[in-house]
């Protein structure tokens, strides 16, 4: 998120969609690269503001979708997607998540119109918090991105009590999201709408201890295996296929995973 976004014609405030996943942003130590690499398989278009080739916006049918943002590699630096969830108060997300045991790694900084931090919850998935001006209308957004937000941690349940608290979920502090259970998992909504999804695996299984929490974001396609043959030429790599072809997770040439999934029949 920064203050180069393209101009929209009814930009919305966070306030609006407060605690929701709203915007997605790509970290990368070779932009011209990777944004080559997420057109050929993605389809995206780009958009540079005033920060040039540090920061790219993709856009799709003119709606801009996500961030890319330029990084120098330092030591282990991990490359990787992170989701945002849109807030009314940035410093007070802040704060609750370090009484709730999470982490700060970034902010709250501001970049105009509005102001960023990142995060990482009491198990160790990082995630970022958006307050002020969106990327435009949050329903267009959502239409062409079109993404989804999963959290994949070792106990659902205490993960869905964090980001209750921290995001102010199913409260009376103006979320627009609702927590539901379904089929073992923790699926957030909103307007009926899922919006993001926690799962630790089947209820009776045992913890995994070596497991590695992390928030993976999901793009919805026409052709998965169009989009794993497109991934390889480009320089990426197919981490896991479905058995159905339905589903895979690929890899950039930076190494940051993302998931594809066919896209529902209307």
């Amino acid at each position: 998120m920064n203050s180069d976004s393209p101009a929209t014609d009814t930009p919305l405030s966070s306030r609006a969609v407060s605690g929701a996943p709203c915007w997605a942003s790509l970290t990368t130590r070779d932009p011209v690269a990777v944004r080559s690499f997420y057109t050929a398989v993605l389809g995206w278009e780009w958009r540079t503001g005033r920060l040039g080739e540090r920061y790219g916006f993709a856009q799709v049918g003119g709606v801009p979708v996500a961030g890319v943002a330029a990084v120098r590699a330092m030591g282990d630096t991990a490359f990787a997607w992170t989701p945002y969830f849109a807030t009314a108060d940035a410093d007070g997300t802040v704060a609750r998540s370090h009484e709730r045991g999470g982490t700060t790694a970034m902010g709250p900084l501001s970049f105009p119109p509005g102001r960023a931090a990142v995060l990482a919850d009491r198990d160790g998935a990082v995630f970022g918090v958006w307050e002020g001006e969106l990327m435009g209308d949050w329903t267009a957004w959502r239409r062409a991105a079109p993404a989804f937000m999963e959290l994949h941690t070792r106990d659902a349940f205490d993960a869905v009590m964090f980001y209750a608290e921290v995001l102010g979920w199913s409260s009376e502090s103006g979320s627009c999201c609702e927590v539901h259970y379904e089929d073992e998992s923790v699926v957030l909504r909103s307007g009926g709408e899922a919006v993001a999804r926690i799962h630790s695996g089947a209820v009776e299984s045992a913890r995994d201890p070596a497991m590695r929490p992390r928030w993976r974001i999901r793009f919805t396609v026409d052709d998965v295996r169009e989009c794993t043959r497109a991934a390889m030429a480009a320089g990426g790599r197919v981490v896991a296929l479905g058995a159905d072809g339905a589903e895979a997770t690929l890899s950039d040439p930076d190494g940051a995973r993302f998931l594809v999934s066919s896209r529902p029949a209307a």
